[in-house]
């Protein structure tokens, strides 16, 4: 007990220390237990700090602040109106016609997994091919029992989606146009002796704003590269599986793993085991192989550069509290603890050079 005792004393008689414990704390409880309630306020965020790296182009190029955001909101609008009209009627119907088709997919695969069970007796058996069809064809009724209840209490909340569908551009509007008052305000809220606080979140905030625009790019970037290859291979729903890869990058590693499984099922279902499935697999790794070695660097460099360990640590905890933000959000919050750490320990440093000074 003294020994904790001490630890508590010397680390929380500095006065910045225990502000920015106290900011972290109170940042997490907010997030914790208000996030479903702020989830447009986050999206908001999101979408304000991808447009605000625009809203800067146009501002080194003389425009005023005002005009900027009026023009780069106004395209963002566009952009949402085209993709409601054109993009979102693809993909569901895409998405209606691989629901009709997977029960034949899932014939085709038992005839396959019965005919591998007959040529390599030893390596499978029936009856392991039938615990496998039988498990599929229960997580099939399962997801589709989850998706009729996320129908159902859609269609229950589509006033609160409307809500949304207002709240969220008008929470993006007022995040760019009154940018520095907001961050005024912030900061006001925080007391004095908050240096270490100012420089935590300094770091993090630049880091945040890279990761989401270098990501934001990075989806369209493969999900436009995937579609066109599909595309010109003649594979179906080469729009849905583009989108399915492009966001799969906001999970680093995991994502890529997952995804692989609905693109070698479907090019497996239309062609066989031919030269036509070798191929598309082979482009789509390229595509994996291009992202992790030359997209990923270039538009995040700077920004992940911590080891693939601590990333898949940084999702699995961020993305078992927070769910789809934690996922999103885990390496900035990963970029947010390295940060206090480091500033914790200069500031130890600190304390004990000033002390050995003292002493001399």
């Amino acid at each position: 007990m003294n020994m904790i005792r001490e630890w508590f004393r010397t680390r929380f008689s500095d006065p910045q220390i225990v502000i920015l414990s106290l900011v972290l704390i109170l940042s997490a409880g907010v997030v914790f237990f208000l996030g479903e309630m702020l989830a447009p306020v986050f999206a908001a965020l999101v979408i304000a700090y991808l447009l605000e790296g625009v809203v800067r182009v146009l501002r080194r190029r003389g425009i005023p602040r005002t005009l900027a955001v009026l023009a780069v909101f106004s395209g963002f609008m566009v952009a949402v109106v085209a993709g409601v009209v054109f993009l979102i009627p693809l993909l569901v119907e895409q998405i209606t016609q691989l629901v009709n088709i997977l029960p034949s997919m899932l014939a085709h695969g038992q005839v396959q997994l019965h005919e591998l069970a007959r040529i390599y007796p030893n390596v499978i058996t029936e009856e392991q091919v039938q615990e496998m069809v039988t498990l599929f064809r229960s997580e099939l009724v399962r997801l589709g029992q989850r998706a009729l209840a996320v129908s159902l209490a859609s269609l229950q909340s589509a006033i609160t989606y409307l809500v949304y569908l207002i709240l969220v551009p008008l929470l993006i509007f007022f995040f760019l146009k009154d940018k520095h008052k907001l961050m005024a305000w912030v900061r006001g809220l925080v007391p004095e002796h908050r240096t270490l606080t100012e420089g935590v979140w300094d770091e993090v905030n630049q880091q945040t704003a890279n990761y989401i625009r270098g990501k934001a790019w990075e989806i369209v970037i493969v999900w436009a590269a995937t579609y066109g290859a599909f595309l010109i291979m003649g594979l179906d729903f080469a729009m849905l599986l583009g989108m399915l890869v492009g966001v799969s990058v906001l999970i680093p590693y995991i994502g890529a793993t997952v995804v692989t499984l609905p693109v070698a099922l479907v090019a497996y279902h239309q062609f066989g085991w031919t030269s036509e499935l070798a191929w598309i697999m082979t482009v789509y790794g390229i595509i994996q192989a291009l992202d992790g070695n030359v997209l990923v660097p270039v538009l995040l460099s700077g920004v992940i550069n911590m080891h693939p360990v601590a990333i898949i640590v940084a999702v699995l905890v961020f993305g078992g509290l927070w769910g789809f933000w934690g996922i999103f959000f885990a390496i900035p919050l990963a970029t947010l603890v390295h940060a206090v750490l480091r500033v914790l320990w200069q500031n130890r440093q600190s304390a004990a050079s000033s002390s050995c000074s003292c002493q001399d």
